[in-house]
């Protein structure tokens, strides 16, 4: 998912586009207001953080000319105005949601997990034959929905752990390469990292295997790569 961040202060823009890239989005930066309505013209993301206080064009302005080009794509504001009335213009010029500065890691997180969950499920494509929704073993994945669930009981999964999962139930029961990996779930500019993907597969088996440390959904094939076998799960 395509994801523009426009923001004046570097290192909010890039500490943003770290925590995001992480998440599984392909994050495009911009330091101003008139950078960022061109960039979203030009290459149309699916969702816009936007700050307010910007040069050369404020937040509201760009959120305004988004919206009457597009009205699909999700935008966030994120800034450090609080008053009621900022928050409540944000939402009626047609913002998805507002995140105050200064904001914590695990609350964009969510936010923009959120925001993502009511536009794919608000997504109307009919050519679009992806299975959205499938079983691994007892674990019923909704990929629209970005969620898990087992017995009743719900994960939150991130876009990344959605590709992943899609990957390895579409290739049931053949190897999946560490490569193969990285160019479908983290892209083929991505510098890859054994450290990097061995990490985050470690972290996914923590929130959907019944025991971590012995998988039956996500196995390790030691020196090539990660393997599901619906054979193998319960």
């Amino acid at each position: 998912m395509k994801l523009l961040i426009a923001e004046d202060d570097s290192l909010i823009r890039e500490g943003l586009s770290d925590i995001l890239v992480a998440e599984g989005y392909d994050c495009i930066l911009a330091e101003d207001g008139e950078q960022a309505l061109r960039i979203f013209t030009e290459q149309q993301p699916q969702m816009v953080l936007l700050d307010i206080m910007m040069p050369n064009m404020d937040g509201y302005n760009v959120c305004r000319e988004i919206r009457r080009l597009d009205q699909h794509t999700a935008i966030i504001f994120i800034s450090a105005k609080s008053e009621e009335i900022d928050r409540v213009l944000g939402l009626e010029l047609g913002a998805d949601d507002y995140i105050m500065k200064p904001f914590g890691k695990h609350e964009v997180v969510a936010r923009v997990r959120a925001v993502t969950r009511r536009y794919r499920l608000s997504e109307q494509n009919s050519a679009d034959s992806e299975l959205e929704v499938f079983a691994m073993g007892d674990l019923r994945v909704n990929l629209k929905e970005m969620r898990a669930e087992r017995n009743q009981q719900c994960v939150d999964l991130s876009l990344r752990d959605c590709k992943i999962l899609q990957l390895l139930h579409a290739n049931c029961g053949n190897v999946v390469s560490r490569e193969q990996l990285f160019n479908v779930c983290w892209g083929r500019d991505y510098l890859a990292s054994s450290r990097t993907l061995d990490q985050h597969i470690s972290m996914l088996r923590k929130r959907i295997e019944i025991d971590p440390l012995t998988p039956s959904i996500i196995k390790t094939i030691h020196g090539v790569g990660y393997r599901y076998d619906a054979s193998n799960t319960v």
